[in-house]
């Protein structure tokens, strides 16, 4: 990718001090994305996963086997008029990004410009299934996205390379993606990350340190001040979602904690997305209710008082 990556490279390297950890409330309630017994909107009879949401909070993607796509799975765009407006019918990304392979797991780089997905696509591949990036000029235009590029042999490997993760890092250190790599054995997955280098291209991934178990962690997403990291791990049993966070970008990660009830629950929950504020997390869930298979779901939280300034 290194074209392009260079013109990501030069569009997020902006420089300001990296915010000190905020401090929030508790996660409210899970609730449905789509409205109660909605099934033929976001949440479908099929699989939805891996949501994220653009920073206006007027696009949420995701990817789903719903009938009707080009392939097992395919990414999706819903659409609505205002943060308060219900969500819209999705619509598929078209064959520019979709194929007849699985595209899934997307994620929005936060100035809206990139999109990172999965793809088991074989043209262009390093094996297996890998994270492919596309651009946009429009970051308003939902539809307008360029042919998808393989993120290289410092990401993908010929093992399972998804769930990326943008963080644009604006202190100007290099940005970093992370992600998750299926382990040789085939036994689980772990959490990477690997640094833009000057050239454009990502360089050699790396095991997050102090996060990882000996379960499958998966689908990490990275607050964008780069404080707060969510991922989904079956170290509890069946899948829950986790947090880590670190008081600066030059500290190591806490331990892992699973979150509260609100969002975890004796059925799966998986694929986390931290919205660009901080102030919403979406997910998916197996849990009673649903439409059938995975369906997304959001929870809220605020700022304390004395930490609501971004």
């Amino acid at each position: 990718m290194k074209a392009t990556a260079c013109a990501l490279l030069a569009g997020t390297l902006v420089s300001s001090t990296v915010l000190a950890e905020r401090k929030y409330s508790d996660w409210g309630p899970a609730v449905s994305i789509s409205a109660p017994g909605d099934c033929n909107g976001v949440n479908s009879t099929a699989t939805e996963a891996g949501p994220s949401i653009s920073k206006d909070g007027l696009s949420l993607y995701f990817g789903s086997s719903r009938p009707g796509g080009a392939g097992n799975f395919d990414l999706y765009v819903a659409q609505r008029t205002s943060p308060d407006a219900a969500w819209g019918i999705p619509i598929n990304l078209g064959p520019v990004i979709n194929s007849a392979a699985i595209e899934n797991i997307p994620s929005l780089s936060r100035d809206g410009h990139w999109l990172f997905f999965n793809s088991s696509r074989t043209q262009g591949s390093l094996g297996g299934v890998d994270i492919w990036a596309s651009y946009r000029t429009h970051v308003h235009d939902d539809f307008a996205w360029e042919e998808p590029t393989n993120l290289g042999p410092g990401v993908n490997s010929a093992l399972f390379d998804a769930g990326a993760s943008y963080f644009e890092n604006e202190d100007g250190s290099p940005p970093q993606l992370y992600f998750n790599r299926g382990l040789a054995n085939g036994t689980g997955n772990d959490i990477m990350v690997s640094e833009l280098q000057p050239d454009g291209t990502f360089g050699p991934a790396s095991l997050v340190p102090g996060i990882n178990s000996e379960q499958s962690d998966q689908r990490p997403s990275i607050r964008f001040d780069g404080l707060e990291l969510f991922f989904f791990s079956n170290r509890g049993g069946n899948n829950d979602i986790w947090v880590t966070t670190r008081k600066s970008i030059d500290d190591a990660w806490s331990p892992p904690a699973a979150l509260g009830p609100h969002i975890n629950t004796t059925a799966d929950e998986a694929h986390p997305h931290i919205s660009p504020d901080g102030l919403t997390l979406f997910f998916s869930s197996t849990r009673e209710g649903g439409c059938g298979g995975f369906d997304l779901y959001m929870s809220t939280r605020t700022h304390l008082r004395g930490n609501d300034k971004e």
